[in-house]
């Protein structure tokens, strides 16, 4: 888990990363769940909402984005987001290498 400006720094070092992005539902949901759980002080939820208003600007720089409104469905998007990049034709060509050579 990493920020935007993290995920930058890893991009450069390696360019076929898949960068996923979770994005709250909305804004108001987002403040509701820091508020619910009653671990920071009003303050701290405002610098916390400010932050997340600054990573949501970067959204599109990133290949993936899954919305966690609910828990269960995010975590089935992100299982498949993996599957999927595990899958694309750069990675099968590195791991399948020998056995495509049987098919020249």
């Amino acid at each position: 888990e990493i920020d935007w400006q993290g995920a930058q720094q890893v991009r450069r070092l390696f360019p076929a990363m898949v960068g996923i992005f979770i994005l709250p539902p909305s804004i108001a949901e987002l403040e509701r769940r820091l508020l619910h759980r009653a671990k920071d002080s009003p303050g701290v939820i405002a610098k916390r909402l400010a932050s997340a208003r600054e990573e949501v600007s970067h959204v599109l720089e990133f290949e993936y984005i899954i919305v966690n409104d609910r828990f269960e469905a995010a975590i089935s998007d992100l299982q498949s987001v993996v599957r999927a990049a595990r899958v694309t034709r750069a990675q099968q060509r590195l791991r399948l290498e020998s056995l495509l050579d049987e098919f020249k």
